[in-house]
């Protein structure tokens, strides 16, 4: 059969088998091997039991016989153990078996056969005719079911895959998902040649099931070269065929042995293409080239999915950081420092924010987080933001910005809550500490050491009163920390535990300098801290925070 042959079911059932023979009489051994020759059958012939079993044994995997003729009275064991050897092992069970006898002919006989192993049971002597036809019938059941059962794998495979490939976050895992999925679904090698997300032609490929998927750049050009071939600039899924000459040309470090089927997806007119390939002799039938193309398909969509999600996440990056100040002022007395991270390449957008303004009262700081992640909430922080500069501008206090920022919140935003602290660093060195239930502000002085500052009110949003700020003294050397829950909440660390390394940070870093302790706590590998020192520093200069 050629190579990009495909088999449909029905031909595959009238394919020459290699059948075992296992018989102890020369002249029944013959005649059977003749007929099945003749029929196109390749045969082997054993005269006992332990040499069918043990034929059987070193056979390797994948090139067992189709079916087996044993004949039930063997020397040294009969057929219907023979059988049962057969069915009970793992790597057999799958063999068809045709029991025949010459003297085992009574009803009796053939039900034991049939319950001990058999697929079908001949008398003897056999007609040539009804031989074939049975071996044709045993055949055609056994294939059939063999078919099913790959089917049921591969549509498994095939769910597995296709959850994999909506599944990434990136372009590495979204690379193993499509290849690896073609390789898994296939069961053979495959290679695929897409965009990344970032606008980079990448070619990925992997050797077989369970591999490592290897990935390097291309050429821009080839993704569209390759569409070429079947899909052009049409929309869908289409699959063609390629010598090994030609796919060596368009990807001479490609390892994919021999003839090529290539599958080639889009699902947005200009949009860079999919492009899935495996062996073509792993396409056995239109059931595979169905898979192929549905695995092509849902790559295409997941990528176009992961590239709009990485489109819009940046825009809602870059207006998240739009609304945020672009330096901290300078106030003489007193040192500032600030760092806005994300928690990781894919932390989603969402409404933390810092702010720093000089008013007729001192410095106000200020650090908060809208509740929940979305655009919503960037946006939310950003009018909560230029309404909390507005009021610290016209000289309100602490207390009075939160109960007039509740205010607009339940006018505009309704349902929509936030956590914020307040900071007020007065002239006379002394700290002014509202907080609407956000994470406690971290002060640092020289005579009481490290200690979250606890006393705070409700959340904003809730419509409930804000008591006024307290007041700390802060000589010379003290130190303020206020940071979003990003910095401190780990999945599998309880917030408390946190807390006590974030407060006992300072306690291990050197006394000689001042912003040093801060700079050693931001080791921290989550978000978004703002931090400042009341006072004026003695020793050393400012040493930049690391997030």
């Amino acid at each position: 059969m050629p190579e990009e042959q495909a088999v449909t079911g029905s031909a595959e059932d009238l394919l020459p088998a290699t059948v075992l023979v296992v018989d102890d009489n020369e002249t029944n051994r013959y005649l059977l091997t003749s007929w099945l020759q003749r029929a196109g059958h390749t045969v082997i012939a054993v005269g006992t039991g332990e040499e069918g079993l043990a034929r059987l044994d070193s056979a390797p995997a994948g090139t067992y016989p189709d079916l087996a003729i044993i004949d039930v009275l063997l020397p040294d064991m009969s057929g219907f153990e023979v059988s049962e050897r057969l069915k009970g092992s793992p790597r057999t069970a799958h063999l068809p078996v045709i029991q025949i006898s010459a003297a085992a002919v009574s009803p009796e006989h053939h039900a034991e056969g049939l319950r001990r192993g058999a697929d079908a049971y001949l008398d003897q002597p056999i007609d040539p005719g009804e031989l074939l036809a049975t071996v044709t019938a045993t055949l055609r059941y056994a294939r059939a079911r063999r078919r099913a059962e790959r089917l049921a794998q591969r549509l498994i495979a095939l769910n597995s895959a296709t959850l994999d490939v909506y599944s990434a976050v990136g372009f590495h895992s979204f690379a193993s998902a499509a290849t690896g999925g073609a390789a898994a679904v296939l069961t053979s090698p495959a290679s695929a040649v897409f965009f990344s997300p970032h606008g980079q032609a990448v070619h990925s490929m992997i050797e077989g099931p369970q591999s490592t998927v290897r990935t390097h750049p291309v050429p821009p050009g080839l993704p569209d070269q390759l569409a070429a071939r079947c899909l052009h600039e049409e929309t869908g899924v289409a699959i063609t065929r390629l010598s090994a000459g030609q796919w060596r040309a368009l990807l001479p470090a490609d390892r994919l042995p021999g003839k090529v089927a290539l599958a080639v997806a889009r699902t947005k007119r200009g949009r860079p293409p999919v492009c899935l390939a495996v062996p073509a002799t792993a396409l056995h039938g239109t059931d595979d080239e169905q898979f192929f193309q549905q695995l092509a398909n849902s790559s295409a969509l997941a990528l176009e999915a992961l590239r709009t999600y990485n489109e819009e996440h940046a825009l809602g990056l870059a207006l998240q950081r739009s609304f945020l100040p672009k330096e901290m002022p300078a106030v003489p007395g007193v040192e500032l420092a600030f760092r806005y991270l994300p928690a990781s390449e894919h932390a989603e957008i969402g409404g933390d924010f810092y702010e720093a303004v000089q008013t007729v009262n001192g410095l106000l700081l200020a650090i908060g987080d809208v509740v929940g992640h979305s655009l919503t909430a960037a946006t939310v922080m950003g009018e909560v933001r230029h309404a909390l500069r507005a009021y610290a501008i016209e000289g309100h206090p602490p207390h009075l910005v939160l109960q007039r920022l509740e205010t607009l919140l339940r006018q505009s935003q309704p349902g929509i809550t936030v956590t914020l602290c307040l900071a007020l660093i007065t002239p006379d060195r002394r700290l002014h500490i509202a907080n609407a239930g956000h994470i406690p502000p971290l002060v640092i002085d020289p005579r009481n050491g490290p200690r979250f500052h606890h006393p705070h009110g409700p959340l904003l949003g809730l419509g409930l009163p804000h008591p006024p700020p307290t007041v700390l003294d802060a000589p010379p050397g003290t130190r303020l920390l206020m940071v979003t829950d990003g910095l401190i909440e780990v999945r599998t660390t309880s917030l408390d535990t946190s807390l006590a390394e974030l407060r006992d940070t300072p306690r291990r870093s050197s006394a000689t300098t001042v912003w040093r302790g801060v700079s050693s706590g931001m080791t921290w590998r989550q978000k978004n801290i703002v931090f400042g020192t009341p006072c004026r520093r003695t020793t050393g200069s400012p040493e930049p925070a690391r997030a």
